[in-house]
């Protein structure tokens, strides 16, 4: 089932999330809710708090298939890469933001299972991007400068 994203103003998205700590048909359904509200919009990510939910919960997928995140916290980065972000709950607005090149991430599944992934590129820019969300901050708040029309269009023409 889709949900309402909730835009830039709304005081959820500057809110710090609670853990989550029951993994039951709840969190199942906020997980598919999640996947079938960003892929709707046609977004590579969202963060429990774009739906209005106040806990640790992001869905991404930037192309190679649907992951599920439950109480994700970054554990090592290195490296550094700069490139344009959008934000479903920012409409037709995009920033330069500046963000770790790799991450490794510890996460629980939806059963409460723990793991650890490692990502890089746009995965990593994406994971960074939602747990940012998670702890009440926005692209807008660490962005270098936002990206005109003719910027993007440069971008895409490159």
């Amino acid at each position: 089932m889709e949900r309402t994203i909730v835009k830039v103003g709304d005081e959820a998205l500057r809110k710090v999330c609670k853990p989550m700590q029951k993994f039951d048909l709840r969190l199942w359904l906020l997980l598919r809710d999640m996947a079938d509200t960003m892929y709707k919009a046609d977004g590579v990510g969202l963060a429990a708090p774009q739906v209005g939910i106040l806990r640790r919960v992001v869905v991404i997928d930037v192309g190679d298939g649907l992951v599920e995140l439950v109480n994700p916290e970054i554990i090592a980065s290195e490296g550094e890469q700069g490139g344009s972000e959008g934000c479903l709950s920012i409409p037709g607005k995009r920033g330069y933001v500046v963000r770790p090149e790799r991450v490794t991430v510890k996460a629980q599944d939806r059963k409460g299972k723990p793991f650890e992934l490692k990502a890089e590129g746009l995965f990593a820019r994406a994971i960074c991007h939602e747990l940012d969300h998670l702890d009440g901050k926005l692209y807008i708040d660490i962005m270098d400068h936002e990206i005109t029309d003719d910027e993007n269009e440069e971008e895409e023409q490159a």
